[in-house]
């Protein structure tokens, strides 16, 4: 018998040393081995002694006699009908042995309240019709065709994406004129590999804005330009003072402001570009929850020469998915092919073809009127719980457009957001301060995320939300 054996039924690797020892105690070191080295890990389910036997050609008596032994040192428990497993918990060593206990680490309040800006309800996610379409792909891909799509992505996805971004977005486009993606951070990602390949040094970005995003852009190569946001969303003029030749923006819903870009801004935008032969690369994010009146359409629907457009699943089915897509100019597309081919895979193919099957067939417009209808109602819920606080409401209106799955809450003067994002933290509330997503300083304010919280809790949060600014003022005073 040789020095590796491999039992077939678990796929372990139990290598008996030949130390001349008796076949019991081989087997014995091999699986207390195996244990320690953390291929068995704690609750790992061992095959039963016959069945080990058998793969290993050896007799039962010395696979019992070695679980016996491993049970008494602590390392195995062998319980009635529910088999031999490792322990939870490995063998106390001996005093010699003992390293010094490590220092517990400072307790973290768990989080009761997850208000953290840009999460949807994953809750929410709508399984039954999302299994149903994984269903349908499983039994009738063909999976010769299937299994290794073009760097594009799925040729039925980006029929399905095509006819959804002009019956939505009012982006009229060709099916190959689509380009499948991990999401917008993987769009800016290619975007901005190509542009620096062609001797761009930079990127005007919104500030505050996703710094994420900046994060990506700066990897590849460009180096961000802050240009300031505003009520009508990008400073334009601001544009103009900059040298920028590229700039990322969220027209439809900006991130953190919550501002939507105006129509004079879009027009005097789209005019830069034309100017400068300057790129815009469209962030449309979150675009599909506008509760107040129905949504504009993408920036790109109004000039496809100078705009670069992303969307993604990630804020109206889960982020978990990673699929997007990404439209680019006519001189564009090629490059970023060349980019998503020599880059990074792509989406998984059943993912890609599920989520063509499920949008084909409806359930992704079912899904975006009943998550639409649920967002709404939480936003209200928590609008009018933070306007019944004196001290929230005397710092001014809650900022953003009614929309999305965020919300600005401007903060007393002289408060450090961060701070009172702590003292939340402290009370199992997550958010996040602007100055967080900020290169430049900003007016102290939390971005607050509904998109998990409940019609029911927002009083809840609006209350401990008051306590601490009040605390915290009278601490500063």
């Amino acid at each position: 018998m040789g020095n590796d054996r491999t039992n077939r039924a678990t796929g372990l690797l139990i290598e008996l040393p030949e130390d001349g020892g008796s076949l019991y105690e081989r087997l014995t070191s091999g699986i207390r081995a195996a244990i320690a080295e953390g291929r068995l890990a704690p609750g790992h389910l061992l095959p039963p002694s016959r069945a080990l036997a058998a793969e290993l050609g050896c007799s039962r008596w010395v696979v019992n006699e070695a679980y016996t032994q491993l049970a008494a040192e602590g390392r195995l428990q062998t319980r009635q009908g529910s088999g031999t497993r490792v322990t939870a918990q490995p063998a106390t060593p001996s005093p010699v042995d003992r390293a010094p206990a490590p220092r517990p680490a400072p307790t973290v309040p768990p989080v009761v309240a997850d208000l953290r800006p840009g999460a949807p309800d994953v809750a929410a996610f709508p399984a039954p019709g999302w299994t149903r379409s994984l269903q349908h792909v499983l039994a009738t891909a063909d999976w010769e065709r299937s299994v290794f799509p073009s760097a594009a992505g799925a040729w039925r996805l980006r029929e399905v994406v095509a006819a959804y971004l002009s019956r939505v977005r009012g982006l009229s486009v060709e099916n190959d004129e689509v380009l499948i993606t991990c999401g917008t951070s993987h769009g800016v990602s290619l975007v901005a590999r190509v542009l620096a390949a062609r001797g761009v040094p930079n990127l005007a970005v919104e500030d505050p804005g996703w710094s994420r995003l900046h994060q990506v852009a700066a990897a590849a190569g460009l180096v961000p330009e802050p240009v300031a946001v505003d009520a009508e969303g990008l400073d334009v003029e601001a544009l103009r003072q900059t040298d920028a030749r590229a700039v990322l923006c969220a027209p439809a819903h900006q991130f953190p402001t919550g501002t939507a870009l105006s129509p004079t801004r879009r027009r005097a935008l789209l005019a830069w570009a034309t100017e400068r032969s300057a790129v815009i690369v469209e962030d449309d994010y979150d675009a599909e929850f506008r509760y107040d009146r129905r949504p504009v359409g993408a920036l790109a629907g109004l000039d496809r020469s100078r705009v670069v457009y992303l969307g993604s699943v990630s804020k109206t089915l889960h982020p978990g998915l990673r699929l997007g897509w990404l439209v680019p100019p006519p001189d564009l597309r090629q490059p970023l092919l060349d980019a998503l081919d020599t880059g990074a895979a792509g989406p998984s193919t059943l993912d890609q073809l599920t989520f063509a099957g499920f949008a084909d067939t409806g359930g992704y417009d079912r899904h975006l009127r009943r998550v639409r209808k649920a967002y709404r109602a939480r936003r209200d819920a928590l609008v009018t719980a933070l306007n019944s606080h004196a001290i929230i409401r005397d710092c001014g209106p809650v900022l953003g457009i009614a929309a999305g799955l965020h919300l600005l809450v401007p903060l007393p003067r002289g408060l450090r957001d961060h701070v009172i994002a702590e003292h939340l933290a402290g009370r199992g509330i997550a958010t996040v301060a602007l100055s967080g997503y900020a290169i430049r300083r900003q007016p102290p304010a939390l971005v607050i995320g509904y998109g998990r919280l409940s019609p029911s809790r927002a009083q809840w949060a609006a209350e401990q939300l008051a306590e601490v600014l009040l605390d915290e003022l009278n601490r500063t005073a």
